[in-house]
């Protein structure tokens, strides 16, 4: 089955992308294929590399880069939200890229099954 994911909270404040990122590798380990996380609203924040954890707390924006490289995973952040808070290109964590909200429609389009996350 091919998945596509919507995140719609930030890291460190809502479960929702914890998660996400708990489905998706569950997912993959079952043999699904997750071919797009779409980040949206507040989700856009968990694509920055801006973002330092404690040494003792997950880092959520590692995780996601990490399941992208090794599943060729596309992560999309969506434009317009990133650009209202202050994420740009050159804040982009490795991995992630900046388009819009047309991603989102094609990965509803092509998955089988988009999951939300999120409010």
């Amino acid at each position: 089955m091919k998945i596509g994911i919507l995140i719609n909270e930030g890291p460190y404040t809502h479960q929702a992308t914890d998660s996400a990122y708990l489905f998706a590798r569950a997912a993959i380990e079952k043999g699904h294929e997750v071919s797009r996380v779409f980040f949206y609203h507040d989700g856009v924040n968990n694509s920055t590399r801006l973002t330092e954890p404690p040494q003792d707390d997950r880092h959520i924006v590692n995780r996601w880069a990490k399941l992208a490289q090794e599943h060729g995973i596309d992560l999309v952040v969506c434009v317009a939200a990133a650009l209202r808070r202050g994420i740009k290109d050159e804040n982009l964590a490795p991995g992630f890229r900046i388009s819009g909200l047309g991603q989102l429609i094609e990965a509803g389009i092509q998955a089988d099954r988009l999951v939300t996350f999120g409010d």
